[in-house]
Protein backbone atom coordinates (compact mmCIF):
# COMPACT_ATOMS: atom_id res chain seq x y z
CA UNK A 1 0.00 0.00 0.00
CA UNK A 2 2.46 2.35 0.93
CA UNK A 3 4.92 1.82 -2.15
CA UNK A 4 1.41 2.11 -4.48
CA UNK A 5 0.41 5.50 -2.86
CA UNK A 6 3.70 6.97 -2.72
CA UNK A 7 3.78 7.54 1.30
CA UNK A 8 6.56 6.04 2.64
CA UNK A 9 9.18 9.11 3.12
CA UNK A 10 7.91 11.60 1.19
CA UNK A 11 10.42 14.25 0.19
CA UNK A 12 9.90 17.51 1.52
CA UNK A 13 8.40 19.72 -1.28
CA UNK A 14 10.00 22.93 -2.87
CA UNK A 15 7.82 25.88 -4.63
CA UNK A 16 8.76 25.63 -8.57
CA UNK A 17 11.32 28.46 -9.70
CA UNK A 18 10.19 28.54 -13.32
CA UNK A 19 9.44 31.85 -13.83
CA UNK A 20 12.87 33.04 -12.69
CA UNK A 21 14.65 30.16 -14.24
CA UNK A 22 13.37 30.92 -17.33
CA UNK A 23 13.65 34.51 -17.06
CA UNK A 24 17.17 33.95 -16.43
CA UNK A 25 17.60 31.94 -19.55
CA UNK A 26 16.04 34.36 -21.83
CA UNK A 27 18.18 37.44 -19.78
CA UNK A 28 21.19 35.58 -20.48
CA UNK A 29 20.43 34.56 -24.14
CA UNK A 30 19.77 38.53 -24.85
CA UNK A 31 22.97 39.35 -23.54
CA UNK A 32 24.63 36.62 -25.42
CA UNK A 33 23.44 37.39 -28.21
CA UNK A 34 23.93 41.04 -27.79
CA UNK A 35 27.66 40.61 -27.38
CA UNK A 36 27.86 38.64 -30.60
CA UNK A 37 26.09 41.68 -32.15
CA UNK A 38 28.18 44.16 -30.33
CA UNK A 39 31.89 42.24 -31.80
CA UNK A 40 30.13 41.68 -34.95
CA UNK A 41 32.05 43.84 -38.15
CA UNK A 42 28.75 45.90 -38.96
CA UNK A 43 31.16 47.69 -41.01
CA UNK A 44 33.42 46.62 -43.34
CA UNK A 45 37.22 46.76 -41.98
CA UNK A 46 38.16 47.86 -45.65
CA UNK A 47 36.07 49.81 -47.42
CA UNK A 48 37.60 50.72 -50.98
CA UNK A 49 35.87 53.45 -53.57
CA UNK A 50 37.57 53.92 -57.11
CA UNK A 51 38.18 57.55 -57.94
CA UNK A 52 40.19 58.70 -60.78
CA UNK A 53 43.26 60.56 -62.44
CA UNK A 54 45.64 62.06 -59.39
CA UNK A 55 44.64 65.35 -59.59
CA UNK A 56 41.35 64.84 -61.27
CA UNK A 57 37.80 65.82 -60.17
CA UNK A 58 37.29 62.38 -59.17
CA UNK A 59 40.29 61.89 -56.86
CA UNK A 60 39.11 65.11 -55.18
CA UNK A 61 35.65 64.08 -54.62
CA UNK A 62 37.28 60.79 -53.45
CA UNK A 63 39.39 63.15 -50.53
CA UNK A 64 36.68 64.83 -49.38
CA UNK A 65 34.98 61.63 -49.06
CA UNK A 66 37.95 59.84 -46.95
CA UNK A 67 37.73 62.93 -44.78
CA UNK A 68 34.25 62.81 -43.92
CA UNK A 69 34.25 59.29 -43.62
CA UNK A 70 37.01 59.50 -41.18
CA UNK A 71 34.87 62.17 -38.56
CA UNK A 72 32.89 59.40 -38.19
CA UNK A 73 35.64 56.93 -37.09
CA UNK A 74 35.73 55.16 -40.55
CA UNK A 75 38.53 54.20 -42.75
CA UNK A 76 37.99 54.75 -46.38
CA UNK A 77 40.79 53.76 -48.61
CA UNK A 78 41.09 55.94 -51.85
CA UNK A 79 42.30 54.14 -55.04
CA UNK A 80 43.68 56.60 -58.27
CA UNK A 81 42.60 55.16 -61.55
CA UNK A 82 42.04 55.64 -65.09
CA UNK A 83 38.28 56.55 -64.59
CA UNK A 84 35.61 55.12 -65.05
CA UNK A 85 35.86 52.02 -67.46
CA UNK A 86 38.64 50.87 -64.87
CA UNK A 87 36.31 51.68 -62.11
CA UNK A 88 33.67 49.90 -63.25
CA UNK A 89 36.07 46.88 -64.15
CA UNK A 90 36.91 46.98 -60.61
CA UNK A 91 33.34 47.05 -58.90
CA UNK A 92 32.45 44.33 -61.30
CA UNK A 93 35.10 42.02 -59.92
CA UNK A 94 34.28 40.61 -56.78
CA UNK A 95 37.51 39.73 -55.15
CA UNK A 96 39.21 43.51 -56.06
CA UNK A 97 38.20 44.92 -53.37
CA UNK A 98 36.52 47.91 -53.93
CA UNK A 99 33.02 48.26 -53.15
CA UNK A 100 32.71 52.64 -54.39
CA UNK A 101 33.56 54.15 -57.35
CA UNK A 102 32.62 56.99 -59.71
CA UNK A 103 30.97 56.11 -63.19
CA UNK A 104 30.45 58.58 -65.72
CA UNK A 105 27.20 57.62 -67.42
CA UNK A 106 26.75 55.90 -70.37
CA UNK A 107 29.13 52.88 -69.97
CA UNK A 108 26.79 50.20 -68.32
CA UNK A 109 23.12 48.87 -68.00
CA UNK A 110 22.00 46.21 -65.56
CA UNK A 111 22.44 43.48 -68.14
CA UNK A 112 25.93 44.25 -67.87
CA UNK A 113 26.52 45.20 -64.21
CA UNK A 114 23.70 42.91 -62.29
CA UNK A 115 25.79 43.01 -59.01
CA UNK A 116 26.24 46.85 -59.69
CA UNK A 117 23.40 49.66 -57.94
CA UNK A 118 23.84 53.42 -57.97
CA UNK A 119 23.26 56.08 -54.92
CA UNK A 120 22.10 58.99 -57.54
CA UNK A 121 23.90 60.84 -59.90
CA UNK A 122 26.12 63.49 -57.53
CA UNK A 123 27.69 65.81 -60.44
CA UNK A 124 27.72 66.97 -63.87
CA UNK A 125 30.68 67.47 -66.21
CA UNK A 126 30.22 68.49 -69.71
CA UNK A 127 33.03 67.65 -72.02
CA UNK A 128 35.33 70.30 -72.87
CA UNK A 129 37.18 70.77 -76.25
CA UNK A 130 39.88 73.30 -76.03
CA UNK A 131 41.74 74.26 -79.12
CA UNK A 132 44.91 76.73 -79.47
CA UNK A 133 43.84 80.35 -80.13
CA UNK A 134 45.73 80.93 -83.33
CA UNK A 135 44.08 77.43 -84.65
CA UNK A 136 40.41 76.44 -82.37
CA UNK A 137 38.15 74.83 -84.66
CA UNK A 138 34.81 76.93 -85.03
CA UNK A 139 32.41 74.01 -85.97
CA UNK A 140 32.66 71.88 -84.01
CA UNK A 141 34.30 68.13 -84.12
CA UNK A 142 34.68 67.45 -87.75
CA UNK A 143 37.63 70.25 -87.74
CA UNK A 144 39.31 68.02 -85.65
CA UNK A 145 40.27 65.85 -88.31
CA UNK A 146 43.99 65.39 -89.19
CA UNK A 147 45.05 66.93 -85.83
CA UNK A 148 46.63 66.34 -82.39
CA UNK A 149 44.22 65.72 -80.07
CA UNK A 150 43.91 64.27 -76.50
CA UNK A 151 41.00 61.96 -75.52
CA UNK A 152 41.73 61.28 -72.15
CA UNK A 153 43.23 57.78 -70.59
CA UNK A 154 42.85 54.51 -71.76
CA UNK A 155 40.73 53.40 -69.37
CA UNK A 156 38.49 56.47 -68.90
CA UNK A 157 35.12 57.12 -69.76
CA UNK A 158 36.37 60.33 -70.78
CA UNK A 159 38.07 58.61 -73.39
CA UNK A 160 35.54 56.06 -74.30
CA UNK A 161 32.80 59.33 -75.26
CA UNK A 162 35.51 61.36 -77.01
CA UNK A 163 35.75 58.01 -79.53
CA UNK A 164 31.73 57.38 -79.12
CA UNK A 165 31.42 61.37 -80.58
CA UNK A 166 34.72 62.00 -83.22
CA UNK A 167 33.29 58.63 -84.54
CA UNK A 168 30.01 60.24 -85.42
CA UNK A 169 31.80 62.68 -87.54
CA UNK A 170 34.16 60.14 -89.44
CA UNK A 171 37.23 60.73 -87.14
CA UNK A 172 39.35 57.68 -85.79
CA UNK A 173 42.66 57.04 -85.10
CA UNK A 174 43.38 56.12 -88.63
CA UNK A 175 42.90 59.83 -89.59
CA UNK A 176 43.80 61.74 -86.96
CA UNK A 177 46.36 61.46 -83.82
CA UNK A 178 44.23 60.66 -80.51
CA UNK A 179 46.27 60.74 -77.60
CA UNK A 180 45.71 58.77 -74.44
CA UNK A 181 46.25 62.11 -72.11
CA UNK A 182 45.30 63.31 -68.84
CA UNK A 183 43.76 66.15 -68.33
CA UNK A 184 47.13 67.97 -66.78
CA UNK A 185 49.12 66.29 -69.20
CA UNK A 186 46.62 67.21 -72.05
CA UNK A 187 46.73 71.53 -70.95
CA UNK A 188 50.50 71.16 -70.69
CA UNK A 189 50.71 69.70 -73.70
CA UNK A 190 48.37 72.11 -75.34
CA UNK A 191 49.82 75.19 -73.71
CA UNK A 192 53.84 73.55 -75.11
CA UNK A 193 51.90 73.56 -78.47
CA UNK A 194 52.79 69.47 -78.70
CA UNK A 195 49.24 69.17 -79.59
CA UNK A 196 46.38 71.17 -81.40
CA UNK A 197 43.36 69.90 -79.13
CA UNK A 198 42.42 68.70 -76.00
CA UNK A 199 38.97 67.18 -75.25
CA UNK A 200 38.52 67.03 -70.77
CA UNK A 201 35.37 65.80 -68.80
CA UNK A 202 35.30 67.82 -65.81
CA UNK A 203 33.34 69.90 -63.79
CA UNK A 204 33.79 74.07 -64.43
CA UNK A 205 35.49 74.35 -61.37
CA UNK A 206 38.13 71.92 -62.06
CA UNK A 207 41.95 73.81 -61.61
CA UNK A 208 43.06 72.07 -65.16
CA UNK A 209 39.43 73.51 -66.36
CA UNK A 210 39.95 77.14 -64.98
CA UNK A 211 43.68 77.26 -66.18
CA UNK A 212 42.57 76.59 -69.44
CA UNK A 213 39.34 79.16 -69.15
CA UNK A 214 41.93 81.82 -68.13
CA UNK A 215 44.43 81.61 -70.59
CA UNK A 216 44.60 83.41 -73.93
CA UNK A 217 46.69 80.78 -75.63
CA UNK A 218 43.71 78.78 -75.77
CA UNK A 219 40.26 79.03 -76.58
CA UNK A 220 36.89 76.45 -75.71
CA UNK A 221 34.95 75.43 -78.70
CA UNK A 222 31.53 75.10 -79.05
CA UNK A 223 30.06 72.00 -80.57
CA UNK A 224 27.84 71.58 -83.14
CA UNK A 225 24.84 69.99 -83.21
CA UNK A 226 25.18 69.43 -79.38
CA UNK A 227 20.85 68.77 -79.25
CA UNK A 228 21.54 66.06 -81.90
CA UNK A 229 23.88 64.30 -80.01
CA UNK A 230 21.58 64.71 -77.22
CA UNK A 231 18.83 62.90 -79.17
CA UNK A 232 21.16 60.28 -79.98
CA UNK A 233 22.69 59.10 -76.62
CA UNK A 234 20.08 60.64 -74.25
CA UNK A 235 22.80 59.37 -71.46
CA UNK A 236 23.71 62.94 -72.37
CA UNK A 237 22.44 66.87 -71.47
CA UNK A 238 22.94 69.94 -73.08
CA UNK A 239 24.96 72.81 -71.28
CA UNK A 240 26.08 76.10 -72.44
CA UNK A 241 28.96 78.40 -70.78
CA UNK A 242 27.49 81.67 -71.02
CA UNK A 243 29.59 84.57 -72.79
CA UNK A 244 32.19 86.37 -70.35
CA UNK A 245 31.90 83.35 -67.64
CA UNK A 246 35.74 83.74 -67.60
CA UNK A 247 36.45 87.03 -67.81
CA UNK A 248 33.96 90.26 -67.85
CA UNK A 249 36.73 92.32 -68.58
CA UNK A 250 38.05 90.17 -71.45
CA UNK A 251 34.94 89.51 -72.76
CA UNK A 252 36.50 85.55 -72.25
CA UNK A 253 34.74 83.18 -73.75
CA UNK A 254 33.77 85.67 -76.28
CA UNK A 255 30.67 83.53 -77.31
CA UNK A 256 28.31 81.09 -75.55
CA UNK A 257 30.11 77.65 -75.63
CA UNK A 258 27.47 74.82 -76.39
CA UNK A 259 28.39 71.46 -75.18
CA UNK A 260 27.60 68.02 -74.12
CA UNK A 261 27.60 66.91 -70.47
CA UNK A 262 27.86 63.25 -68.47
CA UNK A 263 26.16 62.96 -65.29
CA UNK A 264 28.76 61.44 -62.43
CA UNK A 265 27.20 58.06 -60.98
CA UNK A 266 28.40 56.99 -57.27
CA UNK A 267 28.12 53.26 -57.85
CA UNK A 268 28.62 50.40 -55.23
CA UNK A 269 28.65 46.90 -55.01
CA UNK A 270 24.94 45.37 -54.19
CA UNK A 271 26.29 43.72 -50.91
CA UNK A 272 27.26 47.05 -49.44
CA UNK A 273 26.18 47.54 -45.61
CA UNK A 274 23.24 49.90 -45.46
CA UNK A 275 25.34 52.02 -42.63
CA UNK A 276 27.92 52.46 -45.45
CA UNK A 277 25.28 53.34 -47.96
CA UNK A 278 23.55 56.40 -45.83
CA UNK A 279 27.17 57.56 -44.91
CA UNK A 280 28.28 57.72 -48.08
CA UNK A 281 25.07 59.32 -49.22
CA UNK A 282 25.24 62.07 -45.92
CA UNK A 283 28.78 62.41 -47.64
CA UNK A 284 27.62 63.38 -51.09
CA UNK A 285 24.98 65.49 -49.27
CA UNK A 286 27.61 67.75 -48.26
CA UNK A 287 30.07 67.66 -50.75
CA UNK A 288 28.04 67.68 -54.19
CA UNK A 289 25.28 70.14 -53.09
CA UNK A 290 27.16 73.27 -53.75
CA UNK A 291 25.88 75.44 -56.65
CA UNK A 292 27.59 75.92 -59.83
CA UNK A 293 27.73 76.89 -63.35
CA UNK A 294 25.50 73.83 -64.60
CA UNK A 295 24.25 73.11 -61.43
CA UNK A 296 21.78 74.83 -58.75
CA UNK A 297 22.65 74.75 -54.94
CA UNK A 298 20.66 71.43 -53.61
CA UNK A 299 20.48 69.29 -56.75
CA UNK A 300 22.90 67.00 -56.50
CA UNK A 301 23.22 63.93 -55.21
CA UNK A 302 19.87 62.84 -57.47
CA UNK A 303 17.75 60.07 -57.11
CA UNK A 304 18.00 59.42 -60.90
CA UNK A 305 19.38 55.81 -61.80
CA UNK A 306 20.87 56.94 -65.12
CA UNK A 307 22.29 53.47 -66.04
CA UNK A 308 22.01 51.66 -62.63
CA UNK A 309 19.12 50.78 -60.51
CA UNK A 310 18.86 52.90 -57.10
CA UNK A 311 19.59 50.81 -53.90
CA UNK A 312 16.52 50.42 -52.14
CA UNK A 313 18.65 52.31 -49.05
CA UNK A 314 19.38 55.42 -51.82
CA UNK A 315 15.85 55.34 -52.15
CA UNK A 316 14.66 55.70 -48.59
CA UNK A 317 17.35 58.26 -48.30
CA UNK A 318 15.73 60.63 -50.84
CA UNK A 319 12.48 59.97 -49.43
CA UNK A 320 13.02 60.42 -45.56
CA UNK A 321 16.34 60.92 -45.55
CA UNK A 322 18.94 58.93 -43.20
CA UNK A 323 17.14 56.63 -40.76
CA UNK A 324 16.06 58.33 -37.43
CA UNK A 325 19.15 56.75 -35.27
CA UNK A 326 22.18 57.46 -37.76
CA UNK A 327 20.64 60.94 -37.97
CA UNK A 328 20.96 61.67 -34.03
CA UNK A 329 24.15 59.08 -32.88
CA UNK A 330 27.36 58.54 -34.27
CA UNK A 331 28.11 55.70 -36.45
CA UNK A 332 28.83 53.11 -34.24
CA UNK A 333 26.25 53.84 -31.82
CA UNK A 334 23.33 53.88 -34.42
CA UNK A 335 24.87 50.26 -35.35
CA UNK A 336 24.84 48.76 -32.35
CA UNK A 337 21.66 49.88 -31.39
CA UNK A 338 20.08 48.51 -34.42
CA UNK A 339 21.68 45.52 -34.04
CA UNK A 340 20.85 44.90 -31.11
CA UNK A 341 17.13 45.54 -32.08
CA UNK A 342 17.56 43.14 -34.83
CA UNK A 343 18.83 40.59 -32.26
CA UNK A 344 16.64 41.49 -29.17
CA UNK A 345 13.06 41.89 -30.98
CA UNK A 346 12.72 38.24 -32.15
CA UNK A 347 13.53 37.25 -28.79
CA UNK A 348 11.00 39.31 -26.85
CA UNK A 349 8.78 38.16 -29.68
CA UNK A 350 9.04 35.19 -28.32
CA UNK A 351 9.77 35.46 -24.91
CA UNK A 352 6.63 37.66 -24.87
CA UNK A 353 4.09 35.34 -24.67
CA UNK A 354 6.04 32.57 -22.89
CA UNK A 355 5.84 34.78 -19.78
CA UNK A 356 2.76 35.59 -20.04
CA UNK A 357 1.72 31.83 -19.93
CA UNK A 358 4.25 31.31 -17.54
CA UNK A 359 1.97 32.32 -14.54
CA UNK A 360 -0.86 29.66 -15.84
CA UNK A 361 1.72 27.07 -15.38
CA UNK A 362 2.92 27.62 -12.22
CA UNK A 363 -0.70 27.75 -10.80
CA UNK A 364 -1.17 24.67 -12.72
CA UNK A 365 1.59 23.34 -11.01
CA UNK A 366 0.02 24.53 -7.44
CA UNK A 367 -3.15 22.72 -8.20
CA UNK A 368 -1.35 19.41 -9.50
CA UNK A 369 0.67 19.18 -6.54
CA UNK A 370 -1.90 19.72 -3.94
CA UNK A 371 -4.86 17.43 -6.56
CA UNK A 372 -2.18 14.59 -6.14
CA UNK A 373 -2.24 14.33 -2.45
CA UNK A 374 -5.77 14.29 -3.05
CA UNK A 375 -5.72 11.68 -5.12
CA UNK A 376 -3.56 9.66 -2.54
CA UNK A 377 -6.34 10.84 0.32
CA UNK A 378 -9.28 9.14 -1.95
CA UNK A 379 -7.76 5.86 -1.90
CA UNK A 380 -7.33 5.62 1.42
CA UNK A 381 -10.93 6.45 2.28
CA UNK A 382 -11.51 3.50 -0.41
CA UNK A 383 -9.28 1.33 1.60
CA UNK A 384 -11.10 1.63 4.78
CA UNK A 385 -14.30 0.38 3.18
CA UNK A 386 -12.11 -2.96 2.13
CA UNK A 387 -9.60 -3.46 5.18
CA UNK A 388 -9.81 -4.71 8.74
CA UNK A 389 -8.68 -3.71 11.90
CA UNK A 390 -4.73 -4.46 11.43
CA UNK A 391 -4.93 -2.86 7.71
CA UNK A 392 -6.76 0.06 9.02
CA UNK A 393 -3.51 0.80 11.51
CA UNK A 394 -1.49 0.92 8.56
CA UNK A 395 -3.56 3.13 6.54
CA UNK A 396 -3.54 5.44 9.87
CA UNK A 397 0.40 5.35 9.50
CA UNK A 398 -0.23 6.33 5.73
CA UNK A 399 -2.61 8.89 6.61
CA UNK A 400 -0.23 10.81 8.83
CA UNK A 401 2.53 10.82 6.30
CA UNK A 402 0.09 12.34 4.16
CA UNK A 403 -0.94 14.80 6.67
CA UNK A 404 2.35 15.81 7.24
CA UNK A 405 3.10 15.82 3.59
CA UNK A 406 0.57 18.34 3.22
CA UNK A 407 1.46 20.39 6.28
CA UNK A 408 4.72 21.11 4.99
CA UNK A 409 3.80 21.66 1.19
CA UNK A 410 5.07 24.98 0.11
CA UNK A 411 2.82 27.01 -1.83
CA UNK A 412 2.22 30.65 -2.45
CA UNK A 413 -0.27 32.18 -0.40
CA UNK A 414 -2.78 32.63 -3.18
CA UNK A 415 -3.03 29.18 -3.56
CA UNK A 416 -3.11 28.36 0.24
CA UNK A 417 -7.39 28.07 0.57
CA UNK A 418 -6.70 24.85 -1.15
CA UNK A 419 -4.10 23.41 1.15
CA UNK A 420 -6.26 24.40 3.98
CA UNK A 421 -9.50 22.26 2.09
CA UNK A 422 -6.99 19.20 1.69
CA UNK A 423 -6.05 19.47 5.80
CA UNK A 424 -9.51 19.28 6.49
CA UNK A 425 -10.48 16.72 4.36
CA UNK A 426 -7.67 14.82 5.93
CA UNK A 427 -8.99 15.57 9.47
CA UNK A 428 -12.24 14.00 8.16
CA UNK A 429 -10.98 11.04 6.69
CA UNK A 430 -9.07 10.44 10.12
CA UNK A 431 -12.35 10.99 11.75
CA UNK A 432 -14.08 8.38 9.69
CA UNK A 433 -10.81 5.91 10.22
CA UNK A 434 -11.29 6.15 13.98
CA UNK A 435 -14.71 5.45 14.03
CA UNK A 436 -14.35 2.00 11.99
CA UNK A 437 -11.46 1.30 14.62
CA UNK A 438 -13.82 1.63 17.55
CA UNK A 439 -16.79 0.04 15.62
CA UNK A 440 -13.69 -3.11 14.85
CA UNK A 441 -13.00 -3.61 18.36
Amino acid sequence: MRHRLGLAGGPRSHPPRYLPISAAIIVLVALGMGFVAFFRPAVPRLIVMATGTEGGAYAEFGAQYQKFFAREGVHLTVLHTGGSVENLAMLRDPDHGASIGFIQSGITSPQQSPDLVSLGTVAIEPLWIFGRATQAPREGLAELRGMRVAIGPAKSGMQRLARELLAQNGINGGNTELLPLTAVQAAAQLFAGDIDAAMIVASADAPVVQQLLASPEVEPVSLKRAEAFVARYPYLSKVVLPQGFSDFETDRPRTDVEMVAVKTNLVIRGDLPSPVQYLLLEAASQIHSHPGVFQKAGEFPAAEGTDLPLSEDARQFYRSGPPLLQRNLPLWLAILVKQLAITLLPILAIAYPLLRMLPAAYGWRMRRRIFTLYGELKLLELALQEHGREQSAVELSDLSRLEYRAAHLRVPTSYAHLLYTLQQDIDHVRTKLDRSMLTDS
